[in-house]
């Protein structure tokens, strides 16, 4: 009888590969002339499609046959020249039966779309097959080595990875060659994982489907003619899922967590960019948009060419830093920094609004104690304005509120002339012409880049003029409660200022009455 080890040899994964990629070729022309002749073409209707011109969808159909059919005929071949079947029979029903469904699932919804649920639906029925054919997690050994996990934690796992994946690869379909070149960097990695198991029918499955990847992306690297679609891009992303779980079986933790996560961080990163977005935006996560990295790209000014040679590059990279782990175990630590360096980097390039935002919120949380604390100095000087007997009080509590807060100065405007002139000798950083400037002296208020500009009212509702909050730098937010700000400081300066005008006048009153009682005292007395 024939042995593995005898057919599944270099010269057979090299044959497997090259019959792979020429039937995938011609079957890839045949299906795209067919649905173009029929009219089964997408037509660009959405914000997020970018092809300009209606284009076939169903590029699955070549890469499932070609698959199938040269896995069919080099599995006829071993068993005629002495191969046990049994090699054959677990991976093909265990991986091949579930992706059949996904495909069938993936067809129908090219000509006829179905919901997200339902694909999840679908999805998760061929997971838990694959499950039960002995393809899942069933160990893992990042807590204690060798802990097998119960069904119950086990098939959720199992089901999750595979809708993971699977989506994964159909959201970044979304550029021409795009998908089809991230699973073919990751294909050729999981070949070379593969070939340290004790598998050698999953090394062959694996090969072969790079080389349907192969012939197919000739037709789908830009300009395309032809698409994945659903029936493709669900198909190898499963495939490549289920894949991953078989290479993991009774392998070290590198194989079994670290390559396969690292192999697909492109696609897994888009999941979970796209998560994010839509959950800070309180939008629904399964709805649609196009703001996916390769989208985030195109609006940058990257042609569709020159976006995903990018992304090819980042699948290089990662690919890479896979086989990196394969060899050294020990570089995990490093692989992971040089991970979240380069992940940080990318996403601060592509300039997510919603990632801005949150980093502003983190920021705020982390500048909370400051916040308070000027807060504070607000509502101590809404304590002491009531206790101001003239103008020269209000700002000397003005000036040391404003600079706690972080304004660079303030001034009076339209009020009458004493409390302009108060306001004037008393504005921090203040020149002798009554102009704001900062701690150096020498930036004036006409230079300020911003103000905030309360109106003073007294008990009648007489308009007092105004008060100008004045900023010349934007190094640092104000961090203040500005309906503080705007209402209780506010009132509590216009009672100030009314105040404070009422015994200034009371006080010229009282001048100007003993004034001609002095002349006329003086007069008698020269009498």
């Amino acid at each position: 009888m024939l042995d593995s080890s005898q057919f599944f040899t270099s010269a057979a994964y090299l044959i497997g590969f090259l019959a792979t990629a020429a039937l995938s070729l011609c079957l890839t022309r045949l299906v795209r002339n067919a649905a173009t002749e029929r009219g089964w073409a997408a037509r660009p209707r959405a914000a997020r499609d970018v092809h300009i011109y209606p284009t076939p969808r169903l590029g699955g159909l070549a890469i499932f046959f070609s698959f199938f059919s040269i896995i069919t005929a080099a599995a006829l071949i071993s068993i005629r020249h002495g191969l046990a079947a049994s090699i054959w029979l677990k991976p093909a029903i265990g991986l091949l039966g579930p992706a059949l469904i996904v495909f069938a699932m993936g067809v129908y919804d090219d000509l006829r779309p179905i919901g997200p649920y339902r694909k999840f639906a679908v999805q998760a029925l061929a997971a838990t097959l694959l499950y039960f054919a002995g393809f899942g997690i069933h160990q893992v050994d990042l807590v204690r080595a060798g802990r097998l996990l119960g069904a119950a934690a086990a098939w959720p796992l199992t089901v999750f990875w595979i809708l993971l994946i699977t989506n994964a690869f159909n959201l970044i379909d979304g550029l021409d060659g795009l998908a089809a070149g991230a699973a073919l960097f990751s294909t050729l990695v999981f070949f070379v994982v593969s070939l340290f198991s004790p598998h050698p029918v999953l090394s062959f499955f694996t090969i072969v489907l790079a080389g349907a990847i192969l012939g197919f992306l000739k037709f789908n690297f830009y300009p395309a003619s032809i698409f994945l679609g659903d029936s493709g891009s669900m198909f190898v992303g499963f495939l490549l899922g289920a894949l991953a779980l078989a290479a993991s079986q009774k392998a070290s933790i590198m194989i079994a967590v670290a390559i396969p996560v690292v192999s697909f961080g492109l696609p897994i990163l888009d999941v979970l960019l796209a998560v994010a977005r839509r959950f800070l935006n309180g939008r629904p996560l399964f709805s649609a948009d196009s703001d996916h990295i390769h989208h985030r790209l195109l609006k940058q000014g990257f042609s569709q060419r020159g976006a995903v040679l990018i992304l090819y590059a980042v699948m290089a990279v990662l690919a890479l830093l896979s086989l990196v782990l394969l060899h050294d175990a020990k570089m995990l630590a490093l692989v992971l920094f040089i991970l979240g360096i380069g992940i940080w980097l990318g996403v601060q390039h592509l300039n997510y609004a919603e990632f801005l935002e949150l980093q502003r919120v983190v920021q705020k949380t982390r500048e909370s104690r400051q916040y308070m604390a000027n807060n504070l100095a607000i509502r101590r000087a809404i304590d002491g304005l009531p206790r101001c007997a003239d103008l020269d009080a209000v700002c000397s509590i003005l000036k040391n509120c404003m600079r706690a807060v972080g304004f660079d100065g303030f001034e009076f405007e339209d009020c009458p002339v004493p409390c302009l002139e108060h306001a004037r000798r008393s504005a921090p950083g203040s020149n002798g012409n009554g102009d704001a400037t900062n701690e150096s002296g020498n930036r004036s208020a006409s230079a300020a880049i911003w103000e905030l500009r309360l109106s003073l009212e007294n008990a009648d509702g007489r308009n007092l003029g105004y008060i100008r909050l004045l900023r010349t730098h934007l190094r640092q937010p104000v961090l203040a409660d500005f309906e503080l700000l705007t209402t209780q400081l506010r009132s509590a300066l216009s009672a100030a200022v009314s105040r404070a005008l009422a015994l200034s006048n009371e006080r010229e009153e009282n001048l100007q009455v003993s004034v001609p009682a002095a002349k006329s005292t003086a007069a008698s007395s020269r009498n």
